[in-house]
């Protein structure tokens, strides 16, 4: 019993590394968000933080429209960071047990 508890003490601090290792690639991690057929762009990092906006002129003529695909680029990009996120995530805890429903710190 005690060999199992020391084993998965072991896995338990290397799943946490590995956590840690994929928080801090995520954070440099920068993803663009795509609308318009790439007439409006929005990059953010991987927790989230606006890095830059790129807006094709011939967009800002209709502000209706200019609204309407910035709000598409950003929520392209948040999806693709949370994809990016649940990618590295997942590969961080792969073949560690994780209880069913237990949510990870993030």
């Amino acid at each position: 019993m005690r060999g199992n508890i020391a084993q998965l003490m072991q896995q338990a601090q290397k799943m946490q590394e590995n956590l840690q290792r994929a928080q801090e690639e995520l954070a440099k991690l920068e993803v663009t968000g795509n609308a318009g057929g790439g007439m409006v762009s929005v990059t953010l990092s991987g927790r989230m933080e606006c890095r830059k906006v790129r807006i094709d002129p011939s967009v800002l003529s209709d502000p209706e429209m200019a609204e309407d695909l910035i709000a598409a680029a950003f929520n392209d990009a948040v999806n693709k960071v949370n994809a990016e996120s649940q990618q590295r995530m997942g590969a961080a805890t792969a073949g560690m047990p994780v209880p069913p429903g237990m949510k990870l710190p993030f």
